[in-house]
């Protein structure tokens, strides 16, 4: 499914075909003699006009013909498809419009971040890159999840944690939509990061030995969220639930950190019991 480097064009073309089908006729007010509709979504034709081009020019598109829309175009499609913030910035990832970031993948934690994520006590952070390759973290938040010590630095990973480790894919009480979040972020990442060969061999990983994810990779919805929540149900303590947040630094923008913090009284007596173990 991917070997080397995202192949764009390609990319693209589904990209735009699961969008338009995605689409429900009658948000647009089109005329009620074209709703007898063999298929679902926008026609073709439909789209063309809302962005101003030519029904060929979006065939070629979704046919992966080669074309590389200009600027102007990108934007014309994505307003025409009203696509949410995150989609837009994918889809000029895919089109080689939106300016790419001059820092490298992060391997390694930043030191002041490390020291951040540390001072952060007691609330649950740690530091992860664009990949979700885990890069820091406390005490706290090795308590909340798990003592990533305890796993070789390529198992590090928070998508493999929810996708293959045997505790923490039971962790979660909304499982199907954490694992959601995770594959839309990577998705956003992949066109981002369209040379990074370790995410590809992961996202490869991922997909061949993990029917939940391809299933859900095929559906291409691209969102990255950066607070929320998360319901858990830790063996020791019981349930609890947190608010997320994801800052990322002005200076070494591939890393992200994530803060965590009761999101009620009695997860913050679950914390501060878990704690005291």
């Amino acid at each position: 499914m991917m070997t080397h480097t995202v192949d764009a064009t390609q990319e693209l073309a589904a990209f735009l075909r699961t969008r338009r089908e995605s689409l429900d006729p009658r948000d647009f007010g089109l005329p009620a003699r074209r709703q007898a509709r063999r298929t679902p979504g926008l026609r073709r034709e439909e789209v063309a006009e809302l962005a101003g081009v030519s029904i060929d020019y979006i065939v070629r598109l979704e046919q992966a013909r080669g074309l590389r829309p200009s600027v102007d175009v990108v934007e014309a499609l994505a307003q025409a498809l009203r696509l949410a913030p995150a989609e837009r910035a994918y889809l000029f990832d895919l089109t080689r419009q939106r300016p790419r970031t001059t820092d490298r993948p992060a391997t390694t934690a930043a030191p002041p971040l490390a020291r951040l994520v540390a001072d952060l006590s007691p609330l649950p952070a740690m530091l992860m890159n664009h990949r979700f390759d885990i890069l820091a973290w406390n005490g706290e938040m090795a308590s909340l999840l798990l003592d990533f010590d305890t796993l070789p630095p390529s198992k590090r990973n928070a998508m493999w944690l929810c996708l293959m480790h045997p505790e923490i894919r039971e962790f979660y009480v909304d499982r199907e939509r954490v694992v959601r979040e995770g594959i839309s972020h990577l998705r956003a990442a992949w066109a981002a990061h369209p040379e990074d060969q370790a995410l590809i061999e992961r996202i490869t990983e991922f997909t061949e030995g993990n029917e939940e994810f391809a299933r859900l990779w095929a559906e291409r919805d691209v969102k990255t969220p950066g607070r929320g929540s998360k319901a858990m149900r830790h063996p020791d303590v019981g349930a609890i639930s947190v608010h997320f947040e994801i800052l990322v630094p002005l200076h070494d923008t591939d890393q992200r950190l994530m803060i965590c913090r009761a999101a009620d009284d009695e997860s913050r007596s679950a914390l501060d019991r878990l704690y005291a173990r």
